[in-house]
């Protein structure tokens, strides 16, 4: 293992998946778990009749970082190694591919839809695979795709179907599944294990190395006493109050302290019922009044200005599609108190202390070290933005050298980034031209960073996974990793929750490998049994549900104004994919927005410009144009209304409507538009 640079913590970790064992790798982040399994991968190569190796990424950006930083240095003279993503067109030829290549890097989704799939070029069987490595494997879990392939796995291996392949999966922590006492924890990582028919391995004879060599960053928590004085969040609790007396609230719903997550819930929770019951005061006041609550979230953690601005954006949307009393109610309470609120957003003497905190913190690390790098966590797409702003605009931090800028999650948005804008942020940052990565949860988890002397957290709520994973960010030697909160705030308390959480995390894991190799089988044969008993009847009550009416007699209305404009009988779905409304009539009923711009090419489709209610503006999806003539609109269920034979309801996704949509017959749409056309 020497020639292949392996540390002993790694060569002890991998010891068991050499003797074609299931394991999983538990070390930290940045304690080389993918080259840990790049070399299982060469052995299993080297010593398996007809060897195939696929390696699954939950994220599109870890295909090609695996590919060119582990896989291909490593493997690629002697072996043929693919890398391919829902981007590339070779996914139609998965099964081809997968057959030609030794080695296969995909999103774990592409490996689903081969092995659920009948068409030759694309279908692969299990049986086809001698080694599947799962990254991030905690993620084996509930409805995640890692989950719905391991069924396949599970259901044929309790059937005693075929081969199956060995299983290495690949975590820097399972998590305690919210678990806060050790029963439940260890029943939370032994359900992970079952998932994926695996033990879980880490060092025990080389923990000094791996302390060596992945050292702890030095921790300081930056606690914040609350503004003295703050008239500008006090003025928006005012106006909301306005709003309040204005709606009828029910005489059974209570609305929690706004300028909470708590307060956020109950909001949508009245704003769904407003809808259910065509109460349009209702549905609009609680849709308004969210917007304000973040407004006072944004106030509370960034600047008063970028609270302001958030409003200022989303009323920019409203003043001309007023439809009735209500919306000149709102929008002219806003118009009414604008300059107001935007005097008090300027006036620096209550400005937010945390971003006092932020800036001493940020100065302390690159004032005296100009070849600092650092990433500072925030909650939102809006958040990163702010903070570059306020980066690019305060003369401490310019004179320090900090060069700051976003890294968000890719996608389709005009807030999202694109693959290539991704990868060039982190080229710059490896490069030296940027030192500060400001960025969402998105570098948390797997991007390949250089090693950071200084990762914060700032205005964050989230688990002790993501804790640990983005603490793994700071390799550098005397790294800091810091976290900025409120006197008797909430974040402040969720981090030191977390902390415990880790270590309730370890010792479920030592309780677990403690286990006989008999109780540990029997316990994980009796898990993977459950799990697809419960499989089973989930399926089963799906299938019900989403026949339970007749397409025909579900009828679609705009969550906006109410306005019926669309039977269920109208909605095919394309691939699975896109659920498009193929009623001509259905076209005047909405207006053409901004053209949207998504950075990559499809085989088959490309997207078009959004398309809003001609009534109310309510936004409802896009246009998309499929196989070059087919122009249709995409719909996003989650901006309209169902009206059942059994009353009013609302779904976010198109998988828990009750009916079952038609496939999408494009020879017929064609030969009904274009019957001048030979479809070949």
């Amino acid at each position: 293992m020497a020639d292949f640079g392996l540390r002993s913590y790694q060569e002890e970790v991998v010891e068991r998946a050499l003797r074609r064992e299931n394991i999983i790798i538990w070390l930290p982040t940045g304690g080389g778990k993918t080259r840990a399994a790049v070399y299982v991968a060469k052995r299993h190569l080297e010593t398996t009749s007809h060897a195939k190796v696929v390696v699954l990424v939950n994220k599109v950006h870890l295909v090609e970082q695996h590919f060119k930083k582990e896989f291909k240095p490593h493997l690629g003279p002697e072996y043929k190694i693919e890398a391919l993503s829902g981007d590339s067109g070779q996914k139609d030829f998965f099964g081809k591919l997968v057959e030609k290549s030794d080695v296969v890097i995909c999103t774990a989704q592409i490996l689903f839809n081969a092995l659920t799939t009948m068409e030759e070029n694309k279908h692969v069987e299990l049986s086809d695979i001698t080694l599947l490595i799962i990254d991030e494997c905690h993620h084996t879990q509930k409805e995640g795709v890692y989950n719905k392939i391991m069924r396949h796995y599970l259901e044929k291996k309790l059937r005693e179907e075929g081969k199956l392949p060995q299983i290495l999966g690949l975590t820097a922590s399972p998590g305690t599944g919210g678990a806060k006492i050790l029963e439940k924890a260890v029943e939370h990582v032994l359900q992970i294990c079952a998932n994926l028919d695996s033990v879980i391995v880490s060092t025990k004879n080389c923990t000094a190395e791996l302390k060596e060599k992945v050292p702890r960053p030095f921790k300081s928590i930056h606690i914040v006493d609350k503004r003295a004085q703050d008239p500008f969040g006090d003025h928006l609790k005012e106006m909301m109050q306005k709003i309040h007396d204005f709606m009828t609230l029910p005489p059974d719903f209570r609305l929690r302290e706004c300028g909470t997550q708590e307060y956020e819930l109950d909001v949508i929770t009245l704003g769904r019922r407003g809808e259910k019951e065509q109460n349009r005061i209702l549905a609009q006041c609680a849709l308004h009044l969210r917007e304000y609550n973040d407004a006072l979230l944004i106030n509370d953690t960034l600047r008063m200005m970028d609270a302001y601005r958030s409003l200022e954006d989303f009323y920019d949307t409203k003043t001309d599609n007023s439809i009735d009393e209500t919306d000149d109610f709102l929008v002219g309470l806003f118009q009414e108190n604008q300059v107001k609120l935007r005097k008090m957003a300027k006036n620096p003497q209550y400005e937010n202390p945390k971003m006092g905190k932020l800036e001493d913190a940020l100065l302390k690390q690159f004032g005296p070290d100009p070849e600092s790098r650092g990433i500072l966590f925030c909650k939102t797409r809006r958040s990163t933005r702010c903070l570059k702003d306020w980066v690019l605009h305060n003369g401490a931090l310019q004179q320090a050298g900090i060069k700051a800028e976003v890294l968000t999650g890719a996608g389709a948005g005009k807030s999202h980034m694109t693959q290539n804008e991704q990868d060039d942020t982190i080229r710059k940052f490896s490069q030296g031209a940027l030192n500060l990565l400001i960025s969402t949860s998105v570098a948390e988890e797997g991007l390949d960073i250089p090693e950071c002397n200084l990762v914060v957290r700032y205005g964050l709520l989230t688990n002790e996974i993501a804790q640990q994973q983005a603490r793994g960010r700071a390799r550098a030697p005397e790294a800091e990793y810091l976290m900025v909160g409120q006197t008797g705030g909430q974040e402040v308390h969720r981090e030191r929750i977390n902390e415990l959480l880790e270590e309730l995390t370890g010792q479920a894991i030592a309780k677990i490998q403690e286990m006989s190799p008999h109780d540990f089988s029997a316990k994980i044969n009796a898990l993977q049994k459950e799990a697809l008993i419960g499989s089973d009847i989930a399926d089963t009550h799906k299938m019900k549900k989403r026949g339970r009416f007749d397409a025909s007699a579900v009828q679609l209305w705009c969550r906006g104004c109410f306005k019926s404009v669309a039977s269920g009988s109208d909605i095919e779905v394309i691939k699975n994919m896109h659920h498009v409304n193929v009623n001509p009539d259905f076209r005047k009923h909405y207006k053409l927005g901004d053209q949207i711009k998504i950075g990559k090419i499809f085989d088959d489709w490309e997207p078009g410009r959004k398309i809003h209610c001609n009534n109310c503006n309510k936004e409802w999806g896009t246009e998309i144009k499929y196989r070059k003539i087919a122009l249709l609109p995409n719909i996003a269920i989650k901006n309209f209304g169902l009206e059942t034979p059994e009353g009013r309801m609302t779904v976010e996704k198109w998988k828990d409507v009750t009916f079952t949509a038609e496939e999408f017959d494009f020879e017929k749409y064609a030969k009904d538009n274009f019957p001048e056309m030979t479809i070949d």
